[in-house]
């Protein structure tokens, strides 16, 4: 890191719902995986619910954003929203179960990380990004100068020095207790010494993005406008964390049927194929076939599940869109999405639509059911996979991470005024 750039990561004051003991009516997941009838839900819990502010809405044609910021300065001039009275950075523990039933715990903490441009190679994407987005993230920041939901990044922690650092935070009792969807979570205020050991941990190094490209370049963009808004809250999290979580996506093609037998003959090019027996776990199988080999499994109408296992002398040198780097070429996702999902689109009579999903159930059932053509299931990246792509400069393909839990909003919120 240059000596010559300010400190990475650094405590901040922050700013937090009055009402303690109401946050799980007060929190809400990330704007972006919130659908809209989820937002009238999650507004329906409290007047002041965070959906609120991070997905305002406003009557006929008045601009949302001024009325998210106004409806911002009515909350603090409320008390609503309270300064905490000094710098700090809070620690989070999320205790959540996964599809297979297993619980976990992930520790991380809210700190102030700076927003510049990933020239500085001090914080790496993996993922492109879109003009939309980002302008609407703008408006609503220019309008609230507020940072009103956390970015989500991971740090490098070979020797696990920031995990133990942060468990060792998580063992007092949680100044706070909330649930949001099913995950428990638990908040600590460190201020002082602790503060400022856990930030310098967290910012020895480069850190990576795991959610919230969108915001980060967002931050960049504004704070080029205003210097003095040079940081954004982020939520950082050892990669040594044991409860760190990156679940695969799944593939769901909907449209006509698709021809298996004639797919599947094209698929012996590349692939050993086979079956998977109806008694056996789906995902125990599929774990057990990437272990060291690129595998999938597709399902088809009709409880007819293929096993695809690339061949050890498969020649990958000529295929289009697998991506412009070894580190990309070498993903899971990248190889299925260009040898198995991109045959299956591309096979069918009708125009087919693609979904996602990182529940199993929810992809098998949409076959099963006679809603979806087919679905890929596919074993996750690994998070030091995630970094190579950001280390070599590439991007992954879309939908290849799905990091959980998500980083509630609203737990604690950053002013840049």
């Amino acid at each position: 890191m240059s000596a010559d750039l300010p400190p990475l990561v650094v405590p901040f004051r922050g700013e937090r719902y009055a009402a303690q003991d109401r946050l799980s009516a007060l929190i809400a997941p990330p704007y972006d995986v919130i659908a809209p009838a989820e937002r009238a839900g999650y507004a329906a819990r409290d007047p002041h619910n965070i959906v609120h502010l991070i997905l305002p809405e406003a009557p006929g044609d008045a601009d949302r954003y001024a009325g998210a910021a106004e409806r911002l300065a009515g909350w603090r001039n409320a008390g609503v929203l309270q300064a905490d009275p000094g710098d700090a950075v809070y620690v989070v523990a999320q205790d959540y179960g996964l599809p297979s039933g297993e619980r976990r715990a992930r520790i991380g903490m809210f700190a102030a990380v700076r927003a510049e441009p990933f020239a500085t190679r001090r914080v790496r994407p993996h993922e492109q990004t879109h003009a939309a987005p980002k302008a609407d993230r703008l408006a609503l920041l220019r309008a609230t100068r507020t940072s009103l939901e956390s970015i989500f990044l991971l740090a490098p922690d070979a020797d696990r020095a920031l995990a133990q650092a942060l468990a060792r935070a998580a063992r007092r009792a949680p100044a706070a207790h909330a649930e949001l969807d099913g995950v428990g979570i638990r908040m600590w205020r460190v201020t002082g010494a602790g503060a400022s050991e856990l930030a310098a941990l967290a910012g020895r190094a480069q850190l990576y993005i795991a959610d919230g490209h969108h915001r980060y370049e967002t931050a960049i963009a504004f704070a080029v406008e205003d210097p003095h808004a040079d940081r954004v809250l982020s939520f950082i999290v050892s990669a040594a964390d044991p409860g760190l979580t990156l679940l695969a996506t799944y593939r769901i093609v909907f449209g006509a049927d698709r021809d298996a037998a004639n797919l599947i003959e094209g698929w012996r090019e590349w692939f050993d194929v086979g079956r998977v027996a109806p008694c056996m776990d789906r995902i125990e199988r599929l774990a057990e076939l990437g272990r060291d080999r690129t595998a999938c499994i597709v399902a088809f109408p009709g409880a007819y599940d293929v096993t695809l296992v690339l061949k050890r002398d498969a020649r990958l040198d000529h295929i289009p869109g697998l991506g412009r780097t070894p580190a990309v070429r070498a993903l899971d996702v990248a190889r299925v999405e260009a040898l198995v999902v991109q045959y299956i689109l591309g096979a069918g009579t009708t125009t087919p639509t693609l979904a996602y999903t990182p529940d199993p159930r929810a992809a098998f059932d949409a076959v099963r059911n006679g809603k979806a053509a087919a679905a890929v299931l596919l074993n996750p990246p690994k998070v030091e996979q995630v970094f190579a792509v950001a280390d070599a400069g590439d991007v992954m393909p879309p939908k290849s991470t799905y990091f959980v839990p998500k980083v509630p909003s609203g737990l604690v919120l950053r002013s840049l005024a």
